[in-house]
């Protein structure tokens, strides 16, 4: 079944900045929800999107997303739980990352290689996905979506405010008079 594509909501709106609840219905109108996810996903050209990019807070998130391979991963966690390398096994990754929800901008922002994600599928099946290089950082990044925080958040202060004062300027050009 194909989805529709639905308006990303930006930084700024609430449904970002709250933590998400959880799924406790795993029906058709999740499933609706998901395949909605996967082609607003695709329409924005990204590699992640969780349930309230779209503005419903719920636990939910996809992805398709190719690890540090390259091999490419496809699929949804309803209700995820993080799991990264503890500080003595943990090597970090300081590549760029940007945000559907901050068009435009990207940062450097260090995280762990390696990250597990153990939850549902969309039939509430248990699921584990374990990543790598940019699928590692696309499943961190989902799982701060789902508690409330943007990958700005994680940012020194002065660099955060650099990015929000470029996706002001970008937006306002955005809007510019031809």
């Amino acid at each position: 079944m194909a989805g529709q594509a639905r308006p990303i909501v930006t930084v700024g709106d609430p449904v970002l900045h709250r933590p998400c609840e959880p799924v406790t219905r795993f029906d058709g109108e999740l499933a609706a929800l998901v395949d909605d996810m996967f082609a607003s996903m695709y329409a924005a050209e990204g590699v992640g999107l969780a349930a309230n990019q779209v503005g419903v807070p719920l636990r939910v998130f996809v992805y398709d997303c190719p690890d540090a391979e390259g091999v490419r991963h496809k699929g949804v966690v309803v209700n995820p739980e993080l799991e990264v390398p503890g500080l003595g096994e943990r090597r970090l990754d300081a590549g760029d990352e940007g945000c559907l929800s901050v068009p435009g901008q990207y940062a450097p922002l260090p995280r762990p290689d390696r990250a597990t994600v153990r939850g549902s599928d969309v039939n509430g099946e248990p699921v584990t996905v374990e990543g790598s290089g940019l699928l590692a950082r696309c499943l961190q990044h989902e799982c701060d979506h789902l508690d409330g925080y943007l990958y700005i958040d994680r940012l020194p202060a002065k660099r955060r405010k650099q990015v929000l004062a470029a996706y002001q300027e970008s937006t306002k050009a955005d809007k510019a008079p031809l």
